[in-house]
């Protein structure tokens, strides 16, 4: 069973499954993340959707990059959890099942490519409080303690 994080399900809504790749990435004592300026601001992990046919490893390289502008290396899984969320951008109720990985910024190629995002750096005892999601803030404490 995969661990949930966040509102359980709410009865009479169907949810699509929406597997996605998202990475923590420290470098010089600071975590690399974006910044969702839309619908609300939302500090989040770098990373997104699998697309069909696509692997979690390619997919995770192409969100990080598309978020941030940057290039990662030596992705290692750390966990998978869900959440079951309203995703205004696709007007879709998702079961969202996110692979977690760690990784490396190796170099930045550009801005991010995806409109709304910023790439911006934080102190991971700073990202634990400020992640948009429980997910995502247990795992950065559950690494950086």
């Amino acid at each position: 069973m995969i661990r949930r994080f966040g509102e359980p399900p709410k009865s009479g809504i169907r949810y699509r499954a929406r597997p996605g790749a998202y990475a923590i990435l420290p470098h010089n004592g600071r975590l690399l993340l974006t910044l969702q300026r839309a619908p609300d601001p939302d500090f989040q992990l770098p990373g997104g959707g699998i697309e069909r046919g696509e692997a979690p490893i390619p997919a995770l390289h192409r969100e990080v990059y598309e978020e941030t502008g940057w290039l990662i290396s030596a992705p290692k899984k750390l966990a998978v959890f869900r959440r079951f969320v309203f995703m205004p951008e696709y007007d879709l109720w998702a079961e969202k099942i996110c692979h977690i990985y760690k990784a490396h910024p190796v170099r930045r190629l550009g801005p991010p490519l995806e409109p709304g995002h910023e790439a911006l750096w934080m102190h991971p005892e700073d990202a634990v409080h400020e992640l948009g999601n429980d997910g995502d803030r247990h795992f950065v404490a559950e690494l950086f303690g």
